[in-house]
């Protein structure tokens, strides 16, 4: 019996998928459940598994963008698993691949000819030019007869101010994967249709840094997770979007969506690129719930397991680019979002403090928005606020019960 396999639906919305890599060859046996394929959507990569047993017939190139529901490949379930670990189509392959190892050998002779074809003997003008600017004339590839290197030759050879010689000048050229496409075309639609402005703040990181050194240890033995500065961000966040509901909002038509939950998007890097999971109703998390929640989506992120509804919604986005250190940035919405908060690395800086100068570890914060929705002064006050969590986080943050709000 011939299975066909076809593309199953991702998630909603989503018609089409790309074949990323198949992991398997065409003729080969395989086990039902067994991963054969890894696909791209425009949201993320998912493995696709076998429906049945038997030998597999591949109906789709690497690259091919295949709608959802068609055919991807067939399984002839009436197969019998062959004997020993290698299909058939296993071994025409080493045959295939022990025939292109060999292929090279054969050009080996024409290639030396060529070589000797490049490097002839040059005239007495060439040499004088030559030997002027110190290049051999081993060197020059010869358009005279018999590889001859002639007057133009030199000339054209002679190294000169902007024109790079002597260094590798290859390229290569790849196709981009469906979710990064997916990603790029995002990112010009959020410049193209928003009214897209970033206001900038800078943040004394020296009360959480204290915080820190003296409570992560106890909490990272009770809860498993660290205590990094995401916790302290996403808090300080959400009670900067309860101040300004608008910042929480967004634009569908002629009206604005204003939500009364806070599902925060985080930007994290995964093998395929930029992925945004989702954090949901953070306003109900507390710092054990926001580490264990980013080291998990995290997780996801870098194994390749993040799903579509992991990636869906989102009502502000927090991207933190000092991770790779970045000290300042413009960050670009995440649509329909109206607001996305860069983080950036922290350095030691003077800064003033009660009229003297004094060396603080400063991080600087910039908020991309929406103008549309959010006049300056929202913005403005949003970004203040979450300032003034950041450097008041005991009493903002933690209702002056810092073993209390880190439950230890």
């Amino acid at each position: 019996m011939i299975l066909e396999m076809k593309v199953p639906s991702p998630g909603e919305s989503i018609t089409e998928v790309e074949i990323a890599t198949w992991l398997v060859q065409d003729g080969d046996y395989i086990e039902k459940d067994q991963a054969i394929a890894e696909v791209d959507s425009d949201k993320a990569t998912l493995e696709l598994p076998a429906e049945a047993s038997g030998i597999i017939t591949l109906k789709a190139e690497e690259g091919d963008a295949v709608a959802v529901g068609a055919v991807v490949c067939l399984i002839d379930t009436s197969a019998s698993k062959p004997e020993g670990d290698s299909a058939p189509a296993k071994k025409e392959a080493k045959e295939e691949a022990s025939k292109k190892e060999e292929a090279p050998k054969k050009e080996e002779k024409p290639a030396a000819e060529a070589k000797t074809y490049a490097t002839g003997t040059a005239s007495p003008a060439a040499k004088k030019i030559l030997a002027e600017k110190g290049i051999e004339a081993s060197s020059i590839s010869g358009t005279g007869k018999d590889g001859r290197v002639t007057k133009e030759d030199a000339v054209q050879a002679v190294p000169s101010m902007g024109t790079p010689t002597g260094g590798n000048r290859g390229s290569s050229r790849s196709r981009m994967s469906m979710l990064r496409r997916k990603v790029a075309e995002r990112l010009v639609e959020a410049k193209n249709t928003s009214a897209m402005l970033t206001t900038f703040n800078e943040v004394d990181m020296s009360p959480i840094f204290a915080l820190r050194n003296e409570y992560k240890e106890t909490f990272k033995n009770k809860h498993g997770v660290g205590l990094g500065f995401m916790s302290f961000f996403t808090l300080a966040v959400v009670r900067a979007l309860k101040m300004y509901p608008a910042v929480n909002s967004m634009i569908d038509g002629n009206e604005m969506i204003s939500y009364d939950f806070v599902d925060i998007s985080i930007a994290v890097s995964g093998p395929k690129g930029l992925m945004v999971p989702v954090m949901r109703n953070t306003e109900n998390l507390s710092f054990r719930g926001v580490e264990s929640e980013v080291k998990r989506l995290a997780i996801r992120a870098r194994d390749g397991q993040i799903t579509v509804d992991e990636m869906t919604g989102g009502t502000f986005t927090i991207s933190n680019g000092g991770v790779f250190g970045s000290m300042l940035s413009t960050p670009i919405i995440n649509p329909p979002q109206s607001g996305i908060l860069g983080m950036h690395n922290i350095v030691e800086r003077p800064v003033a403090v009660d009229g003297k100068v004094e060396i603080r570890p400063i991080m600087f914060v910039a908020l991309s928005y929406d103008h549309r929705i959010i006049d300056g002064k929202e913005s403005v006050g949003f970004l203040v606020a979450v300032k003034e969590a950041l450097e008041n986080p005991t009493e903002l943050l933690m209702n002056n019960d810092v073993k209390r709000a880190l439950e230890l």
